[in-house]
């Protein structure tokens, strides 16, 4: 062979490889299925799934699933989902190629689920309207709307001094047995013909607890507009993780839809203890009090969904009520001072009120809503102004009386009403109040016609007051109802029945 002849083969062969070069195309794929490699503690440590993403959803061989959180060079950390008992070494594993996603829907409302959006209150599936991830990135500054319009509560201490607002996060928080569910399950009550869709998640509680509450809300007829989210203190880790997020995802499609929702997160100290376990069973570095570093965005990226959307976004809310459980009063432990941080203002309950018959036993010193009376109804707003000047007054002073043996009449006055005041902000538990007559009793009591009732017959003379303003005066309460503002013909009307109900009132001593 001459040496053109050399030359020509050669640049034949390299134009062949350019022409293959040019035209290659990528057909490797990554494996879609692997081998489980050690199983335990409802963990399990995977091989393959090298194109697997974090939070997607893997079937294991019997039909578990599980999740992918750890993605490791070698490995793949996946957290079963359920029962790990039948997830063995050896095992093949298949991702799904979609990440963590429950069934949303109209159908949800009514019924009890568990944080996969499977049903568990055994009325039969339930036929899904949509899918949603419950991992979702929180609305963006400029779809946001701000938050003005009331979430009554129907208890008059927070309705009136802690107002919280539809899209509003505000956190309960108070020792155990301190009524923090209480106060929860009452605003779901309170929602009854209001337009907003309830979402009430248990993390971690016991499943006796959760059927009470179920039965307290169909007696309520309270289950008609409410999802329960289930992951009992007998479910896994993982299970009691994800709930939270779940439960926020059910709220999202009515949200989506240009509706309301209230989800309660009960509570997420036990999500964060969950999570601190799911972490160190994960092998990841611990930090203070064996928490992992990223314990604060685990509740932040949770709270921050809440929110009140413009009408370019459908103008729908989420509003978001989480409940940390503290330790002998330590709101600066470290759970709760995050999750301060995060909320729109706290609700705080102190034990000693508790057992001194306060109930709520709400602390108004550390309690405080960030929204303020731009949640209020201009009645509410004009009636609550006086009612914590009263209270703040009262403390005040009731302290300073201890040490004085002679006080004079001004102050014994105020000391007098501030008593009143204490006990007409009492409330029994699953007794919400509809916001007229809250704004009929406290205007009572900010005008002085409360001060000539004996002490111990406050309650008494309150529940007659209800009872007079709806037998005699139901045109007054239906024009407060409406209007949301005292007017001078509403003043005159209040002023017309509580002199009529103190005079009946003291004919029945």
């Amino acid at each position: 062979m001459t040496t053109n002849q050399n030359v020509t083969a050669a640049h034949d062969v390299v134009e062949r490889l350019k022409k293959q070069i040019a035209d290659f195309r990528e057909t490797a794929a990554g494996e879609v299925t692997g081998r489980v490699r050690e199983v335990g503690d409802g963990i399990a440590k995977i091989s393959g799934l090298t194109n697997v993403s974090s939070m997607e959803m893997v079937t294991f061989e019997d039909g578990t699933n599980g999740v992918a959180l750890n993605l490791e060079e070698e490995q793949v950390g996946a957290i079963v989902l359920g029962d790990a008992s039948h997830v063995a070494a050896g095992q093949s594993v298949t991702a799904t190629g979609k990440v963590l996603s429950i069934p949303v829907g109209k159908k949800m409302t009514g019924r009890v689920v568990d944080p996969l959006g499977r049903p568990v209150d055994g009325k039969g599936p339930i036929a899904a309207d949509a899918e949603y991830p419950v991992e979702k990135v929180a609305p963006g500054v400029m779809t946001r709307e701000p938050v003005t319009v009331p979430l009554m509560t129907g208890l008059k201490a927070i309705d009136a001094m802690i107002p919280i607002g539809r899209g509003q996060r505000e956190l309960i928080i108070g020792d155990r047995q301190t009524g923090k569910t209480a106060i929860a399950v009452d605003a779901i009550i309170n929602q009854k013909g209001q337009g907003v869709h309830c979402i009430y998640v248990a993390i971690g509680q016991k499943e006796s607890k959760v059927a009470k509450i179920v039965q307290k809300l169909k007696e309520a007829g309270a289950m008609e507009y409410t999802t329960v989210v289930v992951a009992g203190a007998s479910d896994p880790a993982s299970l009691q993780f994800i709930s939270p997020y779940s439960g926020c995802a059910i709220g999202e499609w009515f949200m989506d839809q240009g509706g309301d929702a209230l989800v309660v997160y009960d509570d997420l100290s036990k999500h964060a203890w969950s999570y601190r376990e799911v972490s160190l069973l994960l092998r990841r570095p611990p930090g203070r009090e064996a928490y992992p570093g990223d314990v604060f965005y685990l509740h932040s990226r949770l709270l921050e969904r809440a929110v009140r959307l413009n009408k370019d976004f459908g103008g729908g809310s989420l509003t978001a009520l989480p409940v940390i459980e503290t330790q002998a009063g330590d709101v600066s432990a470290y759970i709760p001072t995050n999750v301060i941080s995060i909320t729109d203002g706290q609700i705080f309950l102190e034990g000693d009120l508790f057992y001194k018959g306060v109930r709520p036993a709400l602390n108004v010193g550390i309690s405080v809503s960030r929204v303020g009376g731009a949640a209020q109804t201009k009645a509410m707003k004009k009636v609550a102004g006086p009612l914590r000047l009263d209270l703040a007054q009262f403390r005040e002073l009731e302290a300073f009386s201890q040490f004085a043996t002679d006080l004079d009449e001004a102050t014994r006055k105020q000391i007098e009403r501030g008593r009143r005041t204490v006990e007409i902000m009492k409330q029994g538990q699953y007794q919400p109040m509809r916001m007229e007559h809250q704004v009929a009793v406290i205007w009572a009591t900010i005008k002085g016609h409360v001060d000539g009732i004996a002490v111990d017959r406050v309650r008494e003379w309150e529940d007659g007051y209800h009872k007079h303003l709806d037998d005699h005066h139901e045109s007054l309460m239906s024009s407060l109802a409406s209007k949301k503002l005292i007017d001078d013909e509403i003043e005159a009307g209040l002023t017309k029945a509580v002199t009529e109900w103190n005079a009946t009132f003291e004919r029945t001593k």
